[in-house]
């Protein structure tokens, strides 16, 4: 089998670990979609990969995955479950309306704007509309607390929520195909170091389990991560990712090239295969 990764960091753990387990009986080949120039449409299902991995969400990369989904190459995740994800409005809308408990999120705006509004209920919580590594994740306790933030940020696009009481903790639950892994991870909203703690994904809740695949099902996603509060009234989702690191979970690389194979093999359908393909 052929797989492709579309990555500018074959060298991620996850990833590297994954080559290391196909490449003895397959071939593995890296594309930056940055530099890599795409297959002749002439040639393009001699040229193509029997499945590629999407490990990066820039423009580029959603455009050569989506050219490659065209001409029916299968792409984990598509590159339209990709882009929804980094989108927290639009993750908002669409998990809400498909009925999962996930938190509820207002307009974009501003931080400026939002500081400049009168009557805002405190604690609240504010989150850079698109979701990218470093981005603006913050509890603000008062006025005083998003003033500082928006000097800071002054032109970030940014999401409220309303603070909902938890114990402080992440569940991180991350999926590959049908194989889920966790870990409790101290929030970027709490105070101290973020510890992580590992956790067997059969010793938590089946509520918990069902919100997670569920999640997969509404954004079409088949490798992807959740993270999930528990809050008084039950778990609350408060972010949606696709193709996350899934660093330090033993299993993880077996179950991604499982899934790379099944995919390949047409044992899998990906969730978010373009129609026609």
């Amino acid at each position: 089998m052929r797989i492709g990764l579309l990555t500018p960091a074959p060298d991620h753990p996850l990833l590297a670990a994954t080559t290391a387990l196909l490449t003895p009986h397959h071939q593995v080949e890296a594309l930056d979609p940055v530099h890599a120039t795409l297959p002749s449409p002439a040639r393009a299902p001699e040229s193509l990969a029997d499945v590629y991995l999407l490990k990066t969400r820039t423009p580029r990369a959603l455009a050569f995955a989506r050219y490659l989904e065209q001409h029916g190459a299968p792409v984990l995740n598509s590159a339209d479950a990709t882009e929804l994800c980094q989108d927290r409005t639009a993750m908002a809308d669409t998990a809400l309306a498909a009925g999962l408990p996930f938190a509820v999120t207002g307009a974009t705006t501003t931080l400026p704007r939002l500081a400049a509004r009168y009557g805002l209920t405190y604690p609240l919580v504010v989150k850079s509309r698109h979701s990218r590594r470093h981005d603006l994740v913050a509890k603000v306790d008062d006025a005083a607390e998003l003033r500082a933030l928006a000097a800071q940020w002054p032109d970030e696009p940014v999401v409220v929520q309303d603070w909902t009481p938890n114990d402080g903790w992440d569940r991180k639950l991350w999926v590959v195909g049908e194989r889920v892994f966790a870990a409790l991870r101290r929030s970027e909203l709490a105070a101290g170091p973020r510890d992580t703690e590992p956790v067997r994904a059969a010793d938590l809740p089946e509520q918990w389990l069902d919100v997670v695949r569920r999640a997969g099902e509404v954004f079409a996603l088949d490798v992807y991560g959740v993270d999930l509060i528990d809050t008084p009234d039950g778990p609350v989702v408060v972010d949606v990712n696709a193709f996350p690191g899934i660093r330090g979970q033993q299993g993880a690389p077996e179950a991604l090239a499982e899934l790379a194979l099944r995919t390949a093999s047409g044992d899998y359908r990906p969730r978010g295969l373009a129609i026609g393909a």
